[in-house]
């Protein structure tokens, strides 16, 4: 079983491409190889696969990143599935794990929605659909601020709240108010929840 993320960077034309597209393709080189596990195509659409415990995680990482910028924010279709078909080229590779991503992501595209899951399993689907609907209340509202903090925490979980203070150029009580704003701690028990809810399958 793989997990494929399929996205797209939403209000992309309102912000200037080499701006958050180097940041976007750095993030996603830092895990893997290009082409063969992840691609950034059609200009503000990307495709990355990764193992089933870790997409959640990484879900949160290209989430966090793109709000940064002021007007972007991302579509995510996290699909769990197969691999039939493994080829040099992510974008030419095949399975139910595709598949799976790939009509997620035009599905919650014309629901409006900016995260969702599609496995094999009905009840997993729902279940985690449900907490997503949820958790994306917060996801979609995180200012540029939150969503930096977030991204560092994700990033590097053994930062001290001094050590995050001196890389934002902010004050450690700062850094205090804006971890509790953004639910750093709730962040981190969805993220177990869903290795556990994923272990079902």
């Amino acid at each position: 079983m793989i997990a494929i993320i399929t996205g797209d960077i939403i209000n992309s034309q309102k912000s200037e491409t080499e701006l958050w597209l180097p940041k976007l393709k750095n993030l996603l080189g830092s895990w893997s190889e290009t082409p063969e596990n992840w691609e950034v195509y059609r200009g503000d659409e990307f495709q990355l696969k990764c193992s089933v415990d870790e997409v959640f995680h990484r879900a949160l990482l290209l989430k966090s990143l793109i709000r940064t910028f002021e007007s972007l924010d991302v579509r995510i279709a996290i699909g769990i599935g197969n691999e039939v078909f493994r080829s040099e080229k992510i974008t030419e590779s095949n399975g139910s794990a595709y598949v799976n991503s790939g009509r997620l992501l035009t599905e919650i595209k014309s629901q409006g929605k900016t995260l969702a899951i599609q496995t094999e399993n009905e009840k997993v689907n729902r279940d985690l659909n449900i907490l997503f609907k949820w958790a994306s209340i917060d996801f979609d509202n995180w200012s540029v601020a939150t969503a930096e903090i977030i991204h560092q925490l994700l990033r590097n979980p053994d930062l001290t709240q001094e050590e995050l203070a001196k890389e934002l150029n902010i004050t450690q009580s700062s850094v205090s108010q804006r971890i509790k704003r953004a639910n750093f701690e709730l962040l981190q028990e969805t993220n177990q929840f869903f290795r556990k809810k994923i272990a079902e399958l």
